[in-house]
């Protein structure tokens, strides 16, 4: 079964997730040589998805996939409900199942059931645009300011309250 480049990259990136859950996200190269371990694959449209092609928060050029979430400068992790989207960017989230070897397949099911199941956000978790994520009801602009007016605020120390 020839598997396409977009499902190479996310297998390899949900590999290391299942590998390492204790890495929050991974660098380009980490996920391109876990590619390479596992299909022996050196087509450059792998490169090029980890790169760019199914960034969620990327203009879509041309791909419009959403498997991926760039947590910094040359890092990346699966992308998870909540993540920012580019407006225009529609495409699939995780590979189909029937697009995969059989042994790829419980990948996606623990994607869906573990990983983003809990609609982006992990236990535990402080972070206040995490939790206003959560909501889901919230439009991007109003999402953006609000976070924005925690995190000043959150540094606040009004001398009134002493």
């Amino acid at each position: 079964m020839n598997i396409l480049v977009a499902d190479e990259a996310w297998l390899a990136a949900a590999l290391l997730h299942r590998e390492h859950p204790e890495a929050e996200d991974f660098s380009l190269d980490e996920i391109r040589e876990r590619s390479l371990k596992e299909f022996h694959d050196r087509r450059p449209g792998v490169w090029q998805h980890i790169v760019s092609h199914c960034i969620a928060s990327n203009p879509p050029n041309p791909a419009q996939y959403r498997m991926l979430h760039s947590t910094a400068r040359g890092r990346r992790r699966l992308y998870r409900r909540g993540d920012p989207v580019h407006p225009e960017r529609r495409g699939k989230v995780h590979p189909d199942k029937r697009d995969i070897p059989e042994r790829y397949r419980p990948l996606v099911d623990w994607y869906v059931e573990e990983y983003d199941g809990n609609g982006g956000a992990r236990k535990g978790s402080s972070n206040p645009a995490a939790l206003l994520k959560f909501v889901g009801m919230i439009p991007a602009y109003d999402l953006r300011k609000m976070t924005e007016a925690i995190a000043a605020a959150c540094e606040r120390v009004d001398a009134s309250e002493w």
